[in-house]
């Protein structure tokens, strides 16, 4: 049996960059302090990273898939310029009621389902029970938890202090990801939250 990997499975919305609502683009994205810290931390700890979201504005025709992933390989560029990049992007363009056409349906990919999840750990030869899910949403959290991620947690970024404008992540928040890297992604149900 080979030595599956584990992952830091990051929401994007909410916790990468601010929610200001259907964001696809650089000048609408202001990134949460800390996230950059967390990424690389991850990379030394050989986690995999991996982003796994909705994204509803598809669905809605609010933008179109291709422009979400030129937006995401631009998002890839900045994150790599800071020395935290990430694997892979995973994301659901449907929605069940408010999507146009073929995005305009129930799927197994659409958080709280874990389907993104479970392709990225195919695709990565992932352990689950080793890996860690960053989420903002109770959405995040019951995906993590219905695949089997060993420790989901749940963050509420704060308004950022000093000269930052945007949102950080909270200490202690920061505090409970690292600790689950350190317990290498162990069983942390009671990190759920």
């Amino acid at each position: 049996m080979t030595d599956c990997r584990r992952a830091l499975f990051l929401d994007r919305d909410g916790v990468i960059n601010v929610d200001h609502g259907y964001v696809c683009s650089p000048e609408r994205t202001d990134f949460i302090d800390g996230i950059f810290d967390i990424v690389r931390l991850a990379r030394e700890r050989a986690y995999r990273v991996i982003i796994v979201t909705n994204q509803a504005g598809i669905a809605r025709g609010y933008y179109t898939e291709r422009q979400f992933m030129d937006y995401m390989d631009w998002m890839q560029r900045e994150f790599e310029q800071r020395g935290a990049d990430f694997d892979a992007v995973y994301y659901c363009p449907h929605h069940p009621t408010q999507g146009r056409g073929e995005y305009r349906k129930t799927c197994p990919c659409r958080k709280p389902a874990p389907g993104m999840i479970l392709r990225a750990r195919q695709d990565h030869d992932l352990d689950l029970s080793r890996s860690i899910l960053v989420g903002d949403k109770i959405s995040d959290i019951e995906a993590g938890r219905a695949a089997g991620i060993g420790s989901c947690i749940r963050i509420k970024p704060l308004p950022a202090t000093g000269s930052s404008p945007g949102l950080q992540i909270d200490v202690s928040d920061r505090e409970r990801i690292i600790s689950c890297m350190s317990d290498q992604g162990g069983a942390a149900d009671s990190d759920c939250a």
